[in-house]
This record gives C-alpha cells, structure tokens and sequence, in this order.
C-alpha cells in the first residue's frame, strides 16, 4: 500500500527519479528556462520554489541543504548569491509554467518552465572602461582587438587533395 507517498512516480525507480529531479533542479537553476514535459514541469515547481525560499533565507543550515539537493557549491553560491536575492520582496510564485506544444514523437505535452524574475543578458553590453572616449580611440581600439592578417595562401580545393595522393601512390610504386 503506498500511504502518505505522493511523490511523482515518472514510471523510475527511486534511485532513477532522484537522478532525474535533481538534473532537472541543477538546468532550472543554470539556465533560469527549460523545456520539459508538463508533469516533470509542475513536479519541479515545488522544489524550485523551496529551493528559492531556503535561498531568501541566506542561512548557512539552508545552504547546506541547497547543496544536498544540488550537489555543486557553484550552483549554491549563484543560488544563494543571485537568485534568492531577486525575490526578497516577493512571498512565493517564484516560477511559472507555461504549455508550449505536444512532444512530435510520443505525443508528450511539453511546457516551459522558468523563474518569473529573469536577468536581461546582453551580448553586446559593453563596460565603460572599455569605451573609446573619441574616434581616433575607436580605430586604436579596433587595430589592438582585430587578429594580425598574415599572408594567407588560399586553400586548395578538394580535387588537388586528392591529385597529390594519386601523385605519392605513383612516385611510391
């Protein structure tokens, strides 16, 4: 009888399905987004969101258990140090889940899984230190950061490759 078991089973054994939560806890908290299926969505967020309320915290005890689950100490720091401090204000709600389209293969609902307070990464966000103050600075500064141009002899094609291996076999018989 499976009284007071309600965890998902996601047809695994014990062993399987703590493997495959904690892989999916570690993507949630690297990428901030992931696509999974529905079930394993709405499964992880509840532990993402315990995850976040230990990190709020900033407890040692709860870093401690944050590694436990994690397993990484990088994954910790950038938990404790990153996420937790974005949803101080915030009490839960920490994730949303959201249906994207039906899996091509089996059929598997999939849904996007990801934290509703997201850092905006920009490829292109530049330091101020550095930023060339004039339009000499920028020719300097593209010279220094362009790669030196060497005398670049252009790549033979594949029919000469191949001419100078029949060319070795005839010399070597």
């Amino acid at each position: 009888m499976r009284h007071n078991k309600k965890s998902e089973r996601f047809s695994r054994s014990q062993s399987q399905r703590k493997a495959l939560i904690k892989s999916l806890l570690r993507a949630v908290i690297i990428h901030e987004r992931i696509t999974t299926t529905t079930s394993r969505a709405k499964y992880l967020r509840g532990e993402v969101d315990g995850l976040i309320t230990w990190a709020k915290k900033g407890t040692l005890s709860g870093k401690r258990l944050a590694y436990r689950v994690l397993g990484d100490h990088k994954l910790v720091k950038k938990l404790f140090d990153d996420i937790g401090p974005r949803f101080n204000k915030v009490n839960g709600g920490y994730t949303r889940t959201l249906t994207v389209a039906k899996r091509k293969g089996d059929g598997a609902s999939l849904s996007l899984i990801e934290l509703t307070k997201m850092v905006k990464i920009s490829k292109f966000s530049k330091s101020k230190a550095s930023e060339p103050e004039n339009k000499e600075n920028l020719k300097e500064e593209v010279q220094r950061k362009a790669p030196p141009v060497a005398d670049a002899k252009p790549k033979k094609g594949f029919a000469s490759g191949v001419k100078k291996i029949f060319k070795k076999e005839k010399n070597a018989v």
